[in-house]
This record gives C-alpha cells, sequence and structure tokens, in this order.
C-alpha cells in the first residue's frame, strides 16, 4: 500500500499513514502537500495522506485550498495525538541553541516553550526534514522540533519533550484517493460551497442540513481567489452523500450555491479524547 506524505521519514504525518494503514504501509515522502496529490492523481500512490486540523494552530488552509483544486476524494480520517520533542545534534546543550526550525505549525504549537526560553523560530518546510538539516549541516547552535521518531531515525539528541503549548495537541489528517467508500452507518462527509447572491446567507445554507436533521461538526471559511470579498464554505457534516436525507440537503443546497463540491464520504475517525476516557 503506498501512501503519499508531505515530509519527510519521521515525520508526523507518517505516523499518522502507520496509524490508518498498519505497519505493511509503504511511506512516500514527497516536498510538498501539491505533490502528495500530484503522486496520487498520476498513480504513483495509492493514496495520500494530508493535514487538515489541529487543535491548537486551527486549520491547515492549503489543504483546503488544494481539496478544491483537485479531483481526488476523502476517503477516511485519522487523529493523532501530537508530541513535539526539541532536537539537536549530539554535544548540543540548551545553553548552545539560538535557533529552532519547524514547520510553521509545530513552532506555533510550540510558542510557549519558544518565547519562554527566548528561541528564534525559523520556519522550514518539515518537522523531521529539519532534524536531517541539522544533522546534515553539524549545526551547533540550533535545534528543530520534531518527533521522538525523527530523532531516533537521524541519531539526534533530544533536549526537551512535550514541549507543545496544551497537552491536548491532536492533529486531524484526511487520507484522499481516487476511489469512492460505501456507507457504513457512521460516515462523515466534507463539502465546499458558496453563495449565490448578496442577499442570500449562510444561515439558509445551514437550514438546508438542519432541516434533514444532519448534524454539522465544522465549518470555516476561506477567501474566493479572484472574487474580492466572496468566501469559500467548508463544512463537516455527519452522515453519507449516499444516503437519501444527504443526497436532498445537498440538491437544495445546490440550488442556492454558484459552487458546491463535495470532497469526500468517509468512515469517522476514532475519538483520542473519548477512547482515553
Amino acid at each position: 500500500m503506498r501512501v503519499a506524505f508531505q515530509g519527510e521519514h519521521g515525520a508526523y504525518s507518517e505516523e499518522a499513514i502507520f496509524k490508518h494503514f498498519g505497519d505493511s504501509a509503504d511511506p512516500i515522502p514527497c516536498a510538498s502537500l501539491r505533490s502528495v496529490l500530484d503522486s496520487v492523481v498520476d498513480g504513483e500512490a495509492d493514496f495520500g495522506i494530508l493535514p487538515v486540523e489541529n487543535t491548537i494552530e486551527g486549520s491547515v488552509d492549503q489543504t483546503l485550498d488544494l481539496l478544491l483544486e483537485y479531483r481526488t476524494n476523502i476517503l477516511g480520517e485519522e487523529v493523532v495525538r501530537i508530541t513535539h520533542y526539541l532536537i539537536a545534534n549530539p554535544g548540543v546543550t540548551m545553553r548552545d541553541v539560538a535557533r529552532v526550525y519547524s514547520h510553521p505549525q509545530a513552532l506555533g504549537q510550540c510558542r510557549l516553550f519558544l518565547e519562554k526560553n527566548r528561541l528564534e523560530p525559523v520556519n522550514a518546510q518539515d518537522t523531521a526534514g529539519s532534524v536531517r538539516m541539522l544533522r546534515d549541516l553539524k549545526m551547533m547552535d540550533a535545534a528543530a522540533i520534531a518527533s521522538y521518531r525523527a530523532a531516533e531515525i537521524y541519531g539526534m539528541k533530544v533536549l526537551a519533550d512535550h514541549i507543545e503549548s496544551s497537552p491536548e495537541n491532536y492533529t486531524r489528517f484526511f487520507i484522499v484517493g481516487m476511489g469512492e467508500t460505501t456507507p457504513t452507518g457512521d460516515d462523515k462527509t466534507t463539502i465546499i460551497f458558496t453563495r449565490k447572491g448578496e442577499s442570500w446567507s449562510i444561515v439558509e445554507a445551514l437550514r438546508c442540513l438542519s432541516d434533514e436533521g444532519i448534524k454539522i461538526t465544522r465549518i470555516y471559511t476561506r477567501p474566493f481567489v479572484g472574487n474580492p470579498w466572496s468566501y469559500l464554505f467548508y463544512l463537516d457534516f455527519e452522515g453519507h452523500a449516499k444516503l437519501g436525507k444527504v443526497k436532498e440537503a445537498m440538491k437544495r443546497l445546490e440550488s442556492c450555491s454558484t459552487l458546491l463540491k463535495i470532497l469526500g464520504s468517509y468512515p469517522k475517525a476514532k475519538n483520542p479524547l473519548r477512547a482515553s476516557n
């Protein structure tokens, strides 16, 4: 099972792959989120995995923008508990560190730790890739934020652990592919739409779902590029697009939208918060 992900071996996306598909999965590193989707569309990977939101830093906007652009479908979701580690070359101490490299999401999730220790955050393409960069360049005045597995893979030293700003730090991932799913009875659907006309309100759109007894679990807006002061609305809700009440809701919503795209219906991920209780 070939699964494309953004980053290098040791990235949190790779952890999500193994959690979802098992140890037999074959992770394929990609340079960007766009490259992940290209790999799926071109048949180089069976699936791709994309981070979509985090409980500290919020939405990964680029993922949402790309899902509108590509003809892939969301086929599943996975939620991973994210524990961040401060990682450096062997021999480096906290006193030596002036700068910390990592993905902007990871830096944001560790903002309080960085501010408390007066460390300069430096944006990088990837968490695990930052660790490899420190090793390859033999940087002795810098550290990286990444997973414990990344430290193991690249033979690096952990200077501090659990440095995220909240212990309840989870990232939700979408599994994308070219196929479709069948209803399981415990599904979610993600859509994107725009309103039709200035007089139309988001309340009317939400009523299309609520009138059918559909529970909305997330709503998010993005700028509609090329249409100043117009917005794209992303919705997650319970139910499968192949079921009657969802079909009816989508039919009503389409009639009052200039754009409606069903990004996918997929089985719900297990809630790690409930599982731990």
